[in-house]
């Protein structure tokens, strides 16, 4: 066997244990799912029990779920899912705790959040020479991914916040506000050839404002803008929609990327 056809092997290997999903409708769904589900969670668990024990159980569960993800060898759905989960929990937690607990306002841990993806993805980039998801298929790489994935819904929760709350538009004006902004960086693409990879993690940014944005319309009270529902109900409904299409992906393999050991 030649080294070239040696090379290819093991660069097709390399891609077939991937450790992300194909990105796919099925990804943005349940991302934006999860992102709602984090803020509902979060906001339930806070005002219902200890703050503090909260939090911790909210780290606990991360930590858990990070152990699992990098302990299997390639993507496995529902534990790439459920780590996504916890982040969404835990990020959002993160983020109030800053706010409620330190005072920090929103704009300044907004700041602060972005100075910190800024620096994950800049490393990223100097050790990598890349920032594409479809090369998460080391553990340093892995290491990144996770990191920018966790700066992203910190920011991303402090910016919703900043939003609703700091400049008043409320919740269902924030959540279109993101919307849009979720779907630019798509047009950008699809018309004007926008960076492929610069596009995918500004609409990733954009899903946690904006799941988290329509999560707290349709959970909070009338008082402050939303329709009441309560973070509870919220979160179950959205704890079971991210299982069935998670449980879907499973079955279907749908979002397994099309790419044989030896391509």
């Amino acid at each position: 066997m030649n080294q070239s056809a040696s090379g290819t092997r093991r660069r097709g290997h390399r891609r077939f244990l991937t450790k992300v999903p194909e990105i796919t409708l099925y990804f943005w769904i349940i991302k934006l799912l999860t992102t709602a589900m984090g803020e509902a969670t979060s906001d339930y668990l806070v005002s219902h029990m200890n703050a503090y024990i909260a939090v911790v159980m909210g780290a606990i569960g991360f930590v858990v779920a990070l152990i699992l993800q990098f302990a299997v060898r390639k993507y496995v759905a529902w534990i790439y899912w459920l780590l996504v989960v916890m982040v969404a929990i835990f990020g959002t937690m993160v983020a109030d705790v800053t706010h409620i607990v330190l005072g920090v306002p929103y704009y300044v841990s907004t700041i602060a959040f972005a100075l910190i993806l800024t620096f994950v993805f800049t490393t990223w980039y100097i050790v990598e020479k890349t920032l594409s998801i479809h090369s998460i298929y080391t553990r340093r790489r892995e290491v990144f991914y996770w990191g920018a994935v966790l700066a992203t819904f910190a920011m991303g929760t402090a910016i919703g916040d900043m939003t609703a709350t700091t400049f008043h538009l409320g919740y269902l004006a924030s959540g279109i506000l993101f919307l849009v902004l979720f779907f630019v960086p798509a047009i950008g693409y699809w018309l004007f050839g926008l960076n492929d990879i610069l596009a995918f993690w500004f609409a990733y940014v954009m899903t946690r404002p904006l799941g988290a944005s329509f999560a707290d319309w349709f959970g909070k009270s009338h008082s402050i803008g939303g329709l009441g529902y309560g973070d509870g109900v919220v979160s179950v409904v959205l704890t079971i929609l991210i299982a069935v299409f998670v449980g879907y992906l499973t079955v279907s393999r749908r979002d397994i990327e099309r790419q044989s050991a030896t391509s």
